[in-house]
């Protein structure tokens, strides 16, 4: 009995470990800052700065001065304008298992995108959330303006 218990232990621990791990894997890193910018983690804002690692769920942000540049693990790069706030909803990037999605929401500003690896080898796997509608990315550059909403 003890060594049952013993075992349901050790697995529900291996468990735990494996979950925070998966949780926090970095998908990039900002590469430019200029002006103000930050990073929400938990609601929890860093300043930006070039090497910051960034992770799915993170809020980045930039002031009316301000502009930042990001580069994804898939090579994928964004250049987020004054004034824009962007979150990375969904990151997935293991070509060899199929794993491949890109989702991320834009809830005001302005941003350069231009594609990865997810967008060529899965070109439907990667979207854009707007408050006006959702962008299919099938190109490999576009730019995009979101009018603050009041």
């Amino acid at each position: 009995m003890l060594a049952m218990r013993l075992l349901v232990l050790a697995g529900a621990f291996s468990w735990v470990v494996h979950v925070s791990s998966a949780e926090d894997p970095v998908i990039g890193y900002v590469k430019t800052v200029d002006g103000d910018a930050v990073v929400l983690v938990a609601g929890k804002a860093t300043q930006a700065e070039p090497g910051t690692p960034l992770q799915r769920g993170n809020v980045l942000k930039t002031g009316k001065p301000g502009s930042m540049g990001v580069t994804l693990k898939d090579n994928t790069v964004m250049s987020l304008g004054p004034d824009t706030e962007l979150i990375v909803d969904e990151y997935l990037y293991s070509p060899s298992d199929g794993d491949l999605k890109l989702g991320a929401s834009m809830r005001r500003g302005s941003l350069n995108y231009i594609s990865g690896v997810i967008a060529k080898l899965k070109p439907e796997g990667v979207s854009l959330k707007t408050p006006a509608g959702n962008i299919g990315i099938r190109g490999t550059h576009f730019l995009v303006t979101v009018e603050a909403q009041d």
